[in-house]
This record gives structure tokens, sequence and C-alpha cells, in this order.
């Protein structure tokens, strides 16, 4: 999907979450946590000490890897082995309802799936063309509501910190606010204390699972969303916090419904524009498109979301 009305200076990035990611997956880091994978599947139960040792047997007599002998003895599932692999490499792999997270974040619970491939492709381009020393905050953004805004948001923070960045995810959407049910944080406090001035940067939670990963909460819905966004409290905090963090993402508003997001964009720096398929209108799109386009900010490109 290409949008026009995007300025010159801004790099257009045209990527759909689906099979045929544009790019290659990255290679496992070659450093390995110090941990052999007998141990990691006897620790997860999934091996008692007695089956390690006929693996070994066979992966003895056979030439075999220790995964390949564990399935060949149908002692363990695939699915095991790459959970297993995931710990050895420090990549972050949930099981099925670990951590306590949405279904929503796939790139925890479905690695290997094709949105996450997809999101991967994705993550490489903004790596490119985006995240450097001078650009460290990215908002968000789409037209309406129900369009993967806050799932592309989500698995993107998750993509981040699985390859080292320091990432940190702020919800911004001060309206329907979608993070803190997706990665199950309280919202007693957040970006909206933050604002008010009745918190400090303690309102950040650090997210367990991923040595990388942080989410600022909305917090409590504030009566004047619009209002706290646009004081100067908002840009100071973006530019403290970009000294902190590799990768800042922020969750909008939908752009059609409310002009908050506009706000969230001028202070950040740069947009990314979510549209989904068969849901998102093209007067819509547009609209915001232009919108965007006569703002100060980068428009960095745009997602056409096919789930």
């Amino acid at each position: 999907m290409r949008l026009t009305g995007t300025k010159e200076k801004s790099t257009i990035i045209e990527s759909a979450l689906e099979a045929e990611a544009l790019f290659a997956t990255e290679a496992a880091p070659p450093q390995l946590i110090g941990r052999n994978m007998g141990a990691i599947l006897v620790d997860s139960g999934k091996l008692k000490l007695e089956d390690v040792e006929r693996i070994l047997r066979v992966q003895k007599e056979q030439g075999l890897r220790f995964g390949d002998a564990a399935l060949k003895l149908k002692l363990v599932s695939a699915e095991d082995i790459q959970h297993a692999l995931s710990k050895q490499f420090a990549y972050a792999y949930l099981r099925p309802g670990e951590g306590g997270f949405a279904n929503d974040l796939v790139a925890a619970y479905k690695p290997f799936s094709p949105q996450v491939e997809a999101l991967r492709a994705l993550r490489s381009q903004l790596m490119l063309r985006w995240f450097n020393d001078e650009h460290k905050v990215l908002s968000i953004v789409s037209p309406g509501a129900q369009e993967g805004r806050s799932y592309l948001a989500a698995n993107l923070a998750v993509i981040f910190s699985q390859l080292g960045e320091r990432t940190l995810l702020i919800d911004a959407d001060l309206r329907n606010p979608r993070q803190h049910i997706i990665f199950n944080l309280s919202r007693s406090t957040g970006l909206t204390s933050i604002l008010a001035g009745r918190a400090g940067q303690d309102a950040i939670a650090r997210i367990p699972y991923f040595a990388d990963l942080s989410v600022l909460a909305a917090g409590p819905i504030p009566p004047n969303p619009l209002e706290l966004l646009g004081r100067p409290e908002f840009s100071g905090l973006l530019d403290d916090l970009s000294r902190r963090y590799d990768v800042i993402l922020i969750d909008t508003p939908a752009g059609s419904l409310f002009t908050d997001a506009m706000t969230i964009v001028a202070r950040a720096g740069g947009a990314l524009m979510v549209t989904r398929k068969d849901h998102t209108r093209l007067g819509a799109a547009k609209a915001l498109a232009s919108q965007l386009a006569a703002s100060d900010a980068a428009v960095i490109g745009s997602v056409l979301n096919k789930y």
C-alpha cells in the first residue's frame, strides 16, 4: 500500500503483516547463556534424569544432536526443543499462558509464526531508516479503531527488546488505552500520573521475561487528555527518556477520532501509519496521511495489517 501526500524528506516503508516478509530474520547470537539443552528441559519438567541418560546413550551411539536424539525417543516435542533453544540463545519465547500476557502478544507466544516473521522484517526496515542516536522515538498511528495499532506497537516493542535494544513502550492513548491489558499491568499509575505531577519515572514497569523491555501504561483516564499531552512536560519526558532508551514506541488514539494523535506525533518527531485490510476506509487513510504530511514530523511509512 502506498499513501500519497507524504513529504519528500520522508522515507516510505511498505510492509504487509503476512508470510512474505521482506527481510530474512536475524541469526541467533553466537554466545550461549551457559546452560545445555538437557538441563533446561529437566528444569522445565519436560525430562527426568533417567530420560537424559537414555538420550545421551542414543546421542553417542548414533552421532545425533541432543535435541534430535530426544525427539527420536519421543521424550519431548518439537515445541519443547524450540523453547529450550530460545533459552539457550537468550531469545525470549513464552508458552501459551506463561507470563499472564494477552494472546495478542504473538512475538512472545508465537515467535515462529508468519506474523512475527513479517514484524521482524518491519523492525529491520525501521532500524535501517529511523532509529539511531538522533531518532529514538516513533509514534504508531492509525485512522480509526480496531486497526491493529496497539497490537503492532506491543509486538514491535517485544521484538526490539529481543534484539537487545533498550526498549520502552508508552501508551499515550488516554482515551481507550490497551497496553496495560496486553502486558497485564495496573492502571493505577502511568503516563497521566507523571504528566500531572503525581508520579515519577518509577511508574515505568520493567516487563519480566524480556531483558530489555519496559512499558509505561496510560494510567488513570483524565478528563483533559489533549491538554495533558500538549504540556511541555510531555516533550521534556520524551527528551529525558531518550537518554535512557534506544527505542521508544508510542501507542496513540485513533487519528480520525481525536486530535491527540497529531499532538503526540509532533512530540515524537516521527510516525508510522497502520491500516487494516478490509477495515480501514480509504478516505480516512488519505485524510490522516495528509495531516501527517502537513506536520513537522517525519512520516516513516505505512503498514498494511492483514490479521
